[in-house]
């Protein structure tokens, strides 16, 4: 089971928590100057697109959003599918000048604008990029490590895949970074539930 399987509405949820996803907005000084894990500038939010007007509609108002609310940081917008059938709205700082606020303000306002629309039960997650710079885990410095936000949970967890071995993940890595991060970030207390989420494009 991956973490899409949720939206089959099978499992208990606590819904979007806009406090708890702001958590990342500082918890990662922690990471940056203790653990060399360091912002790579990029988030996105995932969720289940409606081939209606009405949706598309929602989704080009979302956009104007995210460029007003990311307006003095140059914060970009884009969007693609994947072949799970999910939307991606990739929010990117301008290269060199990562900004995790105005990323989370970002994926915030689209998350507010997706609920207020009526499809709150359509959000899977959200997801910030970074980049590994310790060397942690055995890999080569400067490799990926994301961070989930699920909201049907409404905790975070993180995932860091392998990149020498497609669709596998480095566990024990990730539970290093739960031991370094749990103070900082509310996390989720089932590991079970720390879903991979392969082809991530940020």
């Amino acid at each position: 089971m991956g973490l899409r399987d949720i939206l089959t509405g099978r499992h208990a949820v606590k819904g979007p928590a806009p406090d708890r996803l702001f958590a990342i907005s500082t918890a990662y000084v922690g990471l940056q100057a203790e653990h060399q894990i360091e912002p790579a500038g990029a988030a996105a939010i995932v969720f289940q697109a409606l081939a209606t007007s009405d949706f598309e509609s929602t989704l080009r108002d979302m956009e104007e959003v995210v460029r007003a609310t990311g307006g003095d940081s140059a914060t970009s917008v884009s969007t693609e599918d994947d072949s799970y059938g999910y939307r991606w709205m990739i929010l990117r700082n301008p290269d060199g000048a990562p900004n995790v606020e105005d990323l989370t303000v970002g994926i915030n306002a689209v998350a507010g604008s997706i609920e207020s629309a009526g499809y709150g039960e359509r959000l899977l997650c959200a997801v910030f990029a970074f980049v590994d710079r310790s060397g942690g885990g055995g890999r080569a410095p400067g490799a990926r490590v994301y961070f989930i936000y699920n909201y049907k949970r409404g905790d975070w967890y993180p995932f860091v895949p392998d990149p020498d071995h497609p669709q596998q993940r480095l566990t024990e890595r990730e539970l290093q970074i739960k031991a370094q991060i749990a103070s900082e970030l509310p996390l989720e207390p089932e590991l079970e539930r720390w879903f991979p989420l392969w082809g991530i494009p940020i």
